[in-house]
Protein backbone atom coordinates (compact mmCIF):
# COMPACT_ATOMS: atom_id res chain seq x y z
CA UNK A 1 0.00 0.00 0.00
CA UNK A 2 1.49 3.34 -1.04
CA UNK A 3 1.34 6.54 1.00
CA UNK A 4 -1.58 7.96 -0.98
CA UNK A 5 -3.66 4.86 -0.26
CA UNK A 6 -2.66 4.94 3.40
CA UNK A 7 -3.87 8.55 3.71
CA UNK A 8 -7.12 8.03 1.77
CA UNK A 9 -10.41 8.21 3.69
CA UNK A 10 -11.44 4.93 5.34
CA UNK A 11 -15.09 4.04 4.98
CA UNK A 12 -17.21 1.55 6.90
CA UNK A 13 -20.35 0.29 5.18
CA UNK A 14 -22.96 -0.67 7.78
CA UNK A 15 -25.97 -2.68 6.65
CA UNK A 16 -28.63 -2.09 9.29
CA UNK A 17 -27.18 1.15 10.64
CA UNK A 18 -30.17 2.76 12.34
CA UNK A 19 -30.46 0.71 15.54
CA UNK A 20 -28.99 -2.05 17.68
CA UNK A 21 -25.60 -3.46 16.72
CA UNK A 22 -25.42 -1.49 13.49
CA UNK A 23 -25.92 1.84 15.23
CA UNK A 24 -23.37 1.09 17.96
CA UNK A 25 -20.78 -0.09 15.44
CA UNK A 26 -21.31 2.92 13.19
CA UNK A 27 -20.69 5.28 16.09
CA UNK A 28 -17.66 3.41 17.44
CA UNK A 29 -16.06 3.10 14.01
CA UNK A 30 -16.60 6.84 13.48
CA UNK A 31 -14.86 7.56 16.79
CA UNK A 32 -11.94 5.52 15.44
CA UNK A 33 -11.54 7.47 12.22
CA UNK A 34 -13.91 5.82 9.75
CA UNK A 35 -16.37 7.66 7.56
CA UNK A 36 -19.73 5.87 7.62
CA UNK A 37 -22.00 4.73 4.81
CA UNK A 38 -25.17 3.54 6.48
CA UNK A 39 -27.88 1.40 4.89
CA UNK A 40 -31.21 1.22 6.70
CA UNK A 41 -34.92 0.83 6.05
CA UNK A 42 -37.04 3.24 8.08
CA UNK A 43 -40.33 5.03 7.67
CA UNK A 44 -40.68 8.72 8.37
CA UNK A 45 -41.11 8.13 12.11
CA UNK A 46 -37.68 6.50 12.31
CA UNK A 47 -35.79 9.22 10.48
CA UNK A 48 -35.29 11.31 13.61
CA UNK A 49 -33.17 8.46 15.02
CA UNK A 50 -31.19 8.28 11.77
CA UNK A 51 -30.48 12.02 11.82
CA UNK A 52 -29.34 11.75 15.44
CA UNK A 53 -26.85 9.03 14.49
CA UNK A 54 -25.57 11.06 11.56
CA UNK A 55 -25.13 14.11 13.78
CA UNK A 56 -23.08 12.08 16.26
CA UNK A 57 -20.87 10.75 13.47
CA UNK A 58 -20.26 14.20 12.10
CA UNK A 59 -19.67 15.60 15.59
CA UNK A 60 -16.50 13.49 15.86
CA UNK A 61 -15.32 14.82 12.49
CA UNK A 62 -16.29 11.98 10.18
CA UNK A 63 -18.43 12.04 7.07
CA UNK A 64 -21.71 10.14 6.85
CA UNK A 65 -23.87 9.09 3.92
CA UNK A 66 -27.07 7.16 4.69
CA UNK A 67 -29.29 5.26 2.26
CA UNK A 68 -32.90 4.46 3.18
CA UNK A 69 -33.40 1.34 1.04
CA UNK A 70 -34.29 -2.33 1.16
CA UNK A 71 -30.81 -3.87 1.41
CA UNK A 72 -32.07 -7.07 -0.23
CA UNK A 73 -33.17 -5.25 -3.40
CA UNK A 74 -30.64 -5.91 -6.16
CA UNK A 75 -31.28 -2.66 -8.04
CA UNK A 76 -31.13 -0.52 -4.88
CA UNK A 77 -27.94 -2.27 -3.78
CA UNK A 78 -26.19 -1.46 -7.03
CA UNK A 79 -27.46 2.12 -7.06
CA UNK A 80 -26.09 2.60 -3.53
CA UNK A 81 -22.69 1.21 -4.44
CA UNK A 82 -22.61 3.33 -7.59
CA UNK A 83 -23.19 6.40 -5.41
CA UNK A 84 -20.30 5.33 -3.18
CA UNK A 85 -18.12 4.79 -6.23
CA UNK A 86 -18.78 8.38 -7.31
CA UNK A 87 -17.97 9.61 -3.80
CA UNK A 88 -14.63 7.80 -3.89
CA UNK A 89 -13.87 9.08 -7.39
CA UNK A 90 -14.41 12.67 -6.22
CA UNK A 91 -12.82 12.50 -2.76
CA UNK A 92 -10.79 9.29 -2.57
CA UNK A 93 -11.26 6.42 -0.20
CA UNK A 94 -12.56 2.87 -0.18
CA UNK A 95 -14.70 0.59 1.93
CA UNK A 96 -12.33 -0.89 4.49
CA UNK A 97 -15.00 -2.48 6.70
CA UNK A 98 -18.42 -3.87 5.85
CA UNK A 99 -20.71 -4.95 8.67
CA UNK A 100 -23.83 -6.98 7.87
CA UNK A 101 -26.31 -6.40 10.70
CA UNK A 102 -29.69 -6.83 9.03
CA UNK A 103 -32.46 -8.00 11.35
CA UNK A 104 -35.67 -8.28 9.36
CA UNK A 105 -37.46 -11.59 9.13
CA UNK A 106 -40.69 -13.41 9.86
CA UNK A 107 -41.24 -14.88 13.31
CA UNK A 108 -43.81 -17.64 12.84
CA UNK A 109 -44.00 -21.34 13.66
CA UNK A 110 -43.60 -23.88 10.87
CA UNK A 111 -46.78 -25.72 11.86
CA UNK A 112 -50.25 -24.81 13.14
CA UNK A 113 -53.10 -22.53 12.06
CA UNK A 114 -50.96 -19.66 10.71
CA UNK A 115 -47.62 -21.23 9.72
CA UNK A 116 -44.64 -19.68 7.99
CA UNK A 117 -45.16 -19.40 4.24
CA UNK A 118 -42.65 -20.17 1.50
CA UNK A 119 -42.52 -16.47 0.61
CA UNK A 120 -41.76 -15.51 4.22
CA UNK A 121 -39.03 -18.15 4.53
CA UNK A 122 -37.41 -16.97 1.29
CA UNK A 123 -37.57 -13.32 2.34
CA UNK A 124 -36.06 -14.00 5.77
CA UNK A 125 -33.09 -15.92 4.41
CA UNK A 126 -32.56 -13.48 1.56
CA UNK A 127 -32.42 -10.44 3.88
CA UNK A 128 -30.64 -11.93 6.89
CA UNK A 129 -28.20 -14.29 5.15
CA UNK A 130 -27.93 -14.32 1.37
CA UNK A 131 -27.59 -10.53 1.07
CA UNK A 132 -24.15 -10.84 2.70
CA UNK A 133 -22.96 -12.68 -0.40
CA UNK A 134 -24.48 -10.22 -2.87
CA UNK A 135 -23.07 -7.10 -1.17
CA UNK A 136 -19.65 -8.76 -0.88
CA UNK A 137 -19.68 -9.74 -4.55
CA UNK A 138 -20.51 -6.23 -5.72
CA UNK A 139 -18.07 -4.51 -3.36
CA UNK A 140 -15.17 -6.52 -4.73
CA UNK A 141 -16.27 -6.59 -8.38
CA UNK A 142 -16.73 -2.80 -8.40
CA UNK A 143 -13.33 -2.27 -6.82
CA UNK A 144 -14.77 -0.61 -3.71
CA UNK A 145 -12.99 -2.97 -1.30
CA UNK A 146 -9.49 -4.29 -1.78
CA UNK A 147 -6.52 -5.66 0.11
CA UNK A 148 -6.91 -5.31 3.86
CA UNK A 149 -10.70 -5.25 3.71
CA UNK A 150 -12.75 -6.64 6.57
CA UNK A 151 -16.20 -8.18 6.10
CA UNK A 152 -18.09 -8.90 9.33
CA UNK A 153 -21.60 -10.15 10.00
CA UNK A 154 -23.80 -10.50 13.05
CA UNK A 155 -25.03 -13.96 13.96
CA UNK A 156 -26.44 -15.23 17.27
CA UNK A 157 -26.81 -18.29 19.43
CA UNK A 158 -30.12 -18.70 17.61
CA UNK A 159 -28.14 -20.57 14.95
CA UNK A 160 -27.62 -23.32 17.54
CA UNK A 161 -30.83 -23.18 19.58
CA UNK A 162 -34.58 -23.53 19.15
CA UNK A 163 -37.06 -20.82 20.21
CA UNK A 164 -40.81 -20.54 19.57
CA UNK A 165 -41.53 -19.09 16.11
CA UNK A 166 -37.79 -18.52 15.49
CA UNK A 167 -37.23 -21.22 12.87
CA UNK A 168 -36.75 -19.03 9.79
CA UNK A 169 -34.41 -16.62 11.60
CA UNK A 170 -32.44 -19.56 13.04
CA UNK A 171 -32.05 -20.97 9.53
CA UNK A 172 -30.89 -17.57 8.30
CA UNK A 173 -28.25 -17.32 11.04
CA UNK A 174 -26.99 -20.80 10.18
CA UNK A 175 -26.80 -19.87 6.50
CA UNK A 176 -25.00 -16.63 7.37
CA UNK A 177 -22.30 -18.58 9.18
CA UNK A 178 -21.92 -20.93 6.21
CA UNK A 179 -21.64 -17.98 3.81
CA UNK A 180 -18.96 -16.51 6.08
CA UNK A 181 -16.78 -19.60 5.72
CA UNK A 182 -17.22 -19.77 1.94
CA UNK A 183 -16.50 -16.07 1.44
CA UNK A 184 -13.41 -16.33 3.64
CA UNK A 185 -12.08 -19.08 1.37
CA UNK A 186 -12.81 -17.23 -1.86
CA UNK A 187 -11.68 -13.78 -0.73
CA UNK A 188 -8.36 -14.92 0.76
CA UNK A 189 -6.57 -14.32 -2.59
CA UNK A 190 -7.81 -10.71 -2.38
CA UNK A 191 -6.42 -10.44 1.17
CA UNK A 192 -9.91 -9.67 2.50
CA UNK A 193 -10.99 -11.36 5.74
CA UNK A 194 -14.52 -12.52 6.54
CA UNK A 195 -15.76 -13.33 10.04
CA UNK A 196 -19.09 -13.60 11.81
CA UNK A 197 -19.63 -12.31 15.34
CA UNK A 198 -21.96 -14.28 17.57
CA UNK A 199 -23.12 -11.69 20.05
CA UNK A 200 -24.61 -12.73 23.35
CA UNK A 201 -28.26 -12.13 24.12
CA UNK A 202 -28.78 -8.39 23.71
CA UNK A 203 -31.89 -6.34 24.31
CA UNK A 204 -32.16 -4.71 20.88
CA UNK A 205 -35.39 -3.68 19.10
CA UNK A 206 -35.14 -6.82 16.95
CA UNK A 207 -34.59 -9.11 19.94
CA UNK A 208 -37.62 -7.70 21.76
CA UNK A 209 -39.80 -8.95 18.90
CA UNK A 210 -38.94 -12.59 19.63
CA UNK A 211 -41.83 -14.33 21.40
CA UNK A 212 -41.11 -14.76 25.13
CA UNK A 213 -38.06 -12.50 24.79
CA UNK A 214 -38.40 -11.34 28.40
CA UNK A 215 -37.76 -14.92 29.55
CA UNK A 216 -34.81 -15.18 27.18
CA UNK A 217 -33.28 -11.99 28.59
CA UNK A 218 -33.69 -13.10 32.19
CA UNK A 219 -32.16 -16.54 31.53
CA UNK A 220 -29.18 -14.93 29.79
CA UNK A 221 -28.56 -12.55 32.71
CA UNK A 222 -28.42 -15.48 35.11
CA UNK A 223 -26.25 -17.61 32.81
CA UNK A 224 -23.70 -15.01 31.76
CA UNK A 225 -20.54 -15.03 33.94
CA UNK A 226 -20.76 -11.21 34.08
CA UNK A 227 -24.40 -11.41 35.24
CA UNK A 228 -25.58 -8.96 32.60
CA UNK A 229 -26.73 -8.99 28.99
CA UNK A 230 -24.38 -8.26 26.14
CA UNK A 231 -24.61 -4.62 25.04
CA UNK A 232 -24.32 -3.35 21.46
CA UNK A 233 -21.26 -1.38 22.58
CA UNK A 234 -19.51 -4.64 23.58
CA UNK A 235 -19.84 -5.87 20.02
CA UNK A 236 -18.84 -2.49 18.57
CA UNK A 237 -15.53 -2.65 20.45
CA UNK A 238 -14.87 -6.10 18.97
CA UNK A 239 -15.67 -4.85 15.46
CA UNK A 240 -13.12 -2.05 15.82
CA UNK A 241 -10.50 -4.50 17.11
CA UNK A 242 -11.09 -6.94 14.23
CA UNK A 243 -10.79 -4.07 11.75
CA UNK A 244 -7.17 -3.37 12.69
CA UNK A 245 -4.42 -4.35 10.20
CA UNK A 246 -2.95 -6.91 12.61
CA UNK A 247 -6.00 -9.19 12.30
CA UNK A 248 -5.22 -10.13 8.68
CA UNK A 249 -4.80 -13.82 9.66
CA UNK A 250 -8.17 -14.07 11.42
CA UNK A 251 -10.74 -15.23 8.88
CA UNK A 252 -13.50 -17.78 8.34
CA UNK A 253 -14.56 -17.79 11.99
CA UNK A 254 -17.69 -17.48 14.06
CA UNK A 255 -16.37 -15.49 17.03
CA UNK A 256 -18.33 -15.39 20.29
CA UNK A 257 -18.68 -11.86 21.68
CA UNK A 258 -20.79 -12.70 24.71
CA UNK A 259 -18.74 -12.53 27.91
CA UNK A 260 -18.60 -16.32 28.04
CA UNK A 261 -22.36 -16.77 27.92
CA UNK A 262 -22.40 -19.58 25.38
CA UNK A 263 -19.89 -21.74 27.26
CA UNK A 264 -21.54 -21.34 30.66
CA UNK A 265 -23.70 -24.13 32.01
Amino acid sequence: MDQAQANAPKWALILGASSGFGEACALELARNGYDIAGVHLDRKAGMEQVERIRAEIEKVGQKSIFFNINAADEEKRRETLADLSREFADNGGSVVVMLHSLAFGTLRPYMGENPLSQKQMTMTLDVMAHSLVYWSQDLVEMGLMGEGGRILSMTSSGSLRVFPSYGAVSAAKSALESHTRQLALELAPYKITVNSLRGGVTETPAARMIPESAILFEEARKKNPYKRLTRPEDVAQAVVALSLPGTYWVTGNVINVDGGEIVSA
